[in-house]
C-alpha cells in the first residue's frame, strides 16, 4: 500500500493547464484491479469513465464531428443528427454545446433517466422511440434518426454505426494509449461491441502492432454478435437484454468481427453483480455495460493456465445508473437479484420490511415527513406505522385533505389525518385477494401471524411479478 509521503503533490507531475473541456478528452487513467478473483492473470481498468463526459464516447464524438467540420458536411451553427442507445449521445451533447451546434438524439427507452436528463440539460432535442423493435420498423430508432435527417435540411447524419472515423479513434488514439501505459505488457484486451467503432479499431491497432494480444468480446446474452464471432447461425429473432450501449440484433459496419479471438455471452444478472461488486470491492462506480465485459473479462482470466495481463475497459460511469444498475428495487423488480422465495404473495413485496426498505411513516411524524417521502418514492399511500404494527394508512387524499386552505397543516402530526381503518391480507392471500383490494384503490398491506408488517404490495408491483414468469 502507498505510503503518505509517495501521495505528496508532485508540482512536476502535473497536467499541463487545460485550454478547455475538449482538451480533457483522453488520457484516461489505467488501473490495476486487485482485489477481484482474476485467477493467475492480472486485471487492469482503462477509465474511459473518466473523460469529461463520463465515457468513452467523447472519443469519436469529438473526432467524428471534426471530420465533418473539415470536409464541410456540418457547416457552422449546423444541426447534427444521431440514433444513440448509449454514451455517443452524452458526448456528442458535449462536444455540440462547446462547439454551438443542435443536437437532436433519436434514443431508445429503455435508456436510464440520468442519461435522458444530463442530455437534455446540454441542450440536446430528444426523440424518444421503442425499444421492441428491429431495424427496418419506422420506430426503430436509427432508422428513425435517418428520417429526420432526410427531413432536416443541412443536418449532419453521425451514422457512428457506419463513420469510419469511429473505429479510426480507438485505432489511433484509444489503443496506442493502452500499449504505452501499460508498458508494451498486454496480452488480451476485454470490450463490447455497441457501433463496433471502439472494439475494431482498438483490435486493429493491436494486430499491426502486437497481434499476440487477444481481443475478447463480451457480449449481453440475447445478443447476435457472439453467434457470428463462433461462425453460428443467430436466432431469427433477437433477444432482450438490460444492458445499455453495448449488443446488437445484427452486425453494424463498423464492427470487424473477424478481430475477435474470443467472445463470451454475459447475462443481464451476471453483469450487474459484476458492476456492483466492481463497485464494493474497488471503488469503482461504472456502467452496466462495465458490468457485462468485467464479467467476460473474470470468465476469461480464470480460465487461463499461465499468467497474462488483461486489460478491460470501463466504458462509462456509474452515476448516470443510480436509479436502475445500483438501485435495490431495480435491481429486484427486473429479477436480477438473488432473493428467498416464498411461493406466496412476499414475493411480490418490493421493499421488504424484514430489510428496512418498505417506506412508512409513523403516527407522530408530521405531515411534512409524509409528503416528503411520498415524493421522494413516488409513492401514493404510506403505512402508518407504530412497534411494528400497522395503526393506519395515509394516502394523498388524506394529506391533501388536511392542508388544504390550512398549509401550517404540514407541522400537524400524521395520526390527525390518517385513516385508522386499514385493511390488510396475510401471505397466505392469493392474486385474486390482491386484484380485490386494487379495485378498492388501496396499496396491499401485508401482516404476519402476529399481524407485524411484512410489505406493501402496489399495483406495480404484481406487473414486475408477472412480467418476470414470462421473461
Amino acid at each position: 500500500m502507498p505510503s503518505a509521503a509517495s501521495r505528496e503533490l508532485k508540482l512536476d507531475s502535473l497536467p499541463a493547464l487545460a485550454n478547455g473541456t475538449l482538451d480533457l478528452i483522453g488520457n484516461t487513467p489505467l488501473v490495476e484491479v486487485t482485489h477481484l478473483d482474476a485467477g493467475r492473470c492480472r486485471l487492469f481498468a482503462k477509465l474511459e469513465s473518466q473523460n469529461p463526459g463520463g465515457s468513452i464516447k467523447d472519443r469519436p464524438a469529438l473526432r467524428m464531428i471534426e471530420a465533418a467540420e473539415a470536409d464541410g458536411r456540418l457547416q457552422p451553427g449546423g444541426v447534427i443528427v444521431e440514433a444513440t442507445a448509449g454514451n455517443t449521445g452524452l458526448g456528442l451533447a458535449l462536444v455540440a454545446t462547446l462547439k454551438g451546434y443542435h443536437l437532436i438524439l433519436v434514443i431508445p427507452d429503455k435508456m436510464s433517466r440520468e442519461k435522458v436528463s444530463t442530455l437534455r440539460a446540454l441542450g440536446a432535442e430528444i426523440v424518444l422511440t421503442r425499444s421492441d423493435v428491429g431495424k427496418g420498423h419506422p420506430d426503430y430508432y436509427q432508422d428513425k434518426a435517418l428520417q429526420i435527417t432526410k427531413d432536416t435540411p443541412g443536418a449532419f447524419f453521425v451514422d457512428q454505426f457506419s463513420n469510419p472515423v469511429n473505429p479510426l479513434t480507438h485505432e489511433q488514439w484509444t489503443a496506442p494509449e493502452i500499449w504505452e501505459q501499460s508498458g508494451h505488457k498486454v496480452d488480451a484486451v476485454v470490450a463490447g461491441i455497441g457501433s463496433g467503432g471502439t472494439l475494431s479499431g482498438i483490435a486493429r491497432f493491436f494486430k499491426r502492432v502486437a497481434p499476440q494480444v487477444e481481443i475478447v468480446l463480451a457480449d449481453p446474452a440475447g445478443s447476435v454478435l457472439a453467434d457470428v464471432v463462433e461462425g453460428k447461425q443467430p436466432a431469427k429473432e433477437p433477444g432482450s437484454w438490460l444492458v445499455e450501449g453495448i449488443g446488437e440484433d445484427f452486425v453494424p459496419p463498423n464492427a470487424d468481427l473477424s478481430l475477435v479471438d474470443r467472445a463470451y455471452r454475459v447475462t443481464d444478472a451476471e453483469g450487474v453483480a459484476a458492476a456492483r461488486e466492481l463497485f464494493r470491492a474497488e471503488a469503482l462506480l461504472a456502467g452496466s455495460s462495465t458490468g457485462t465485459i468485467l464479467a467476460a473479462a473474470l470468465r476469461y482470466a480464470r480460465e487461463q493456465e499461465t499468467p497474462k495481463n488483461v486489460v478491460f475497459l470501463v466504458p462509462d460511469t456509474g452515476n448516470k445508473y443510480l436509479s436502475k444498475l445500483y438501485s435495490d428495487e431495480w435491481v429486484r423488480d427486473q429479477g436480477l437479484a438473488h432473493v428467498t422465495a416464498y411461493g406466496d404473495i412476499r414475493d411480490l413485496i418490493a421493499r421488504p420490511a424484514a430489510e428496512g426498505t418498505t417506506v412508512v411513516v409513523a403516527p407522530d411524524d408530521t405531515l411534512e415527513v409524509a409528503y416528503q417521502r411520498l415524493k421522494l418514492y413516488d409513492l401514493s399511500q404510506l403505512p402508518v406505522v407504530e412497534g411494528g404494527h400497522v395503526v393506519g394508512i395515509l394516502d394523498e387524499s388524506d394529506l391533501l385533505s388536511a392542508v388544504l386552505g390550512a398549509a401550517e397543516a404540514f407541522s400537524h402530526p400524521v395520526s390527525v389525518a390518517m385513516t385508522r381503518s386499514v385493511e390488510t391480507v396475510s401471505q397466505a392471500a392469493s392474486i385474486d385477494d390482491l386484484i380485490d383490494v386494487f379495485h378498492r384503490d388501496h396499496v396491499v398491506v401485508v401482516v404476519d401471524d402476529a399481524e407485524q408488517l411484512l410489505g406493501v404490495i402496489t399495483r406495480i408491483d404484481l406487473l414486475n411479478y408477472l412480467r418476470r414468469k414470462v421473461a
